[in-house]
């Protein structure tokens, strides 16, 4: 009665690209239920294709490994602390995405990307929440990750939810996110097969995002809806901003190496329609 297990499969298939992944979570409750202890693993097995080449495949295997710690530090405050292992081996990179390098300096050329065969990356997350006396939730987060490729990162989140009487409730959040480059990324590299390794995806590079989001919800019910005891809309604006230090955007043709930095915005919209029964 203290114990919940899980286990899942996925799958998942697209014309260049097929997924599988198995995952197993347990949680166990102590100390009166005001503390919770969490452990999970997923394995996951991909297949890599090229579209227009039917002799490229490659295969990618993935662990996940986690732990969690939850407790009740007061009446009103809620802790919890989790860690997360994960290992990849195998095809890590785009079968599509290119390095740029200096063929003179006013030109470049392209060459295809080299990553490792293997990638081990760590994340250590501390949350709050706590009940503020006028019926609102508060929840902070704060995040540290780093792998073996160098890149390290941190973001932090606030989010505060307020119910208005009985069926209204307003949220809004705020993200920062930091992250530093990988040891093998370049915008432009100086010459072709500069290094064993190259890399210009800016995912790897370094950059820095915010977002601010706001949600409304509703929750209604009527008597003689039998077995539905109530249903609920959600919907949620989120604002993203992103930022590139050094991934330049080389639609705008000029000297190879003082393009603009790259950036962009965008505005996610989700609308959730549920039913309790």
């Amino acid at each position: 009665g203290k114990a919940i297990y899980s286990l899942s499969y996925g799958n998942s298939e697209e014309n260049d690209f097929e997924a599988n992944s198995v995952h197993f979570d347990m949680s166990q409750d102590f100390f009166g239920d005001l503390t919770t202890l969490s452990l999970g693993y997923s394995k996951g097995w991909d297949e890599v294709f090229r579209t227009g080449d039917n002799s490229f495949a490659e295969e990618a295997d993935r662990q996940h490994f986690r732990i969690g710690l939850s407790q009740v530090l007061t009446k009103n405050l809620i802790g919890s602390i989790g860690h997360e292992l994960i290992t990849d081996e195998g095809y890590l990179n785009n079968p599509y995405r290119s390095v740029r390098y200096l063929t003179s300096p006013n030109s470049y050329s392209f060459e295809p990307e080299r990553y490792p065969n293997t990638r081990t990356s760590e994340a250590t997350a501390i949350r709050l929440s706590y009940y503020l006396p006028w019926r609102a939730g508060l929840h902070g987060e704060y995040r540290l990750y780093s792998d073996s490729w160098g890149v390290d990162a941190n973001s932090w989140q606030l989010q505060l939810i307020q119910p208005i009487g009985q069926r209204w409730t307003v949220e809004t959040r705020y993200r920062s996110y930091q992250q530093g480059d990988a040891d093998f990324y370049a915008d432009l590299f100086p010459f072709q097969n500069a290094q064993n390794f190259l890399a210009r995806d800016k995912e790897l590079s370094e950059f820095s995002s915010t977002v601010i989001g706001m949600g409304v919800g509703f929750q209604f019910s009527k008597p003689n809806w039998g077995t539905i005891d109530k249903a609920g809309l959600h919907l949620w604006v989120d604002r993203f901003s992103f930022d590139y230090d050094n991934f330049r955007d080389i639609r705008v043709q000029t000297t190879p190496g003082t393009e603009p930095l790259y950036s962009f915005d965008a505005t996610v919209t989700r609308l959730l329609f549920t039913l309790w029964y």
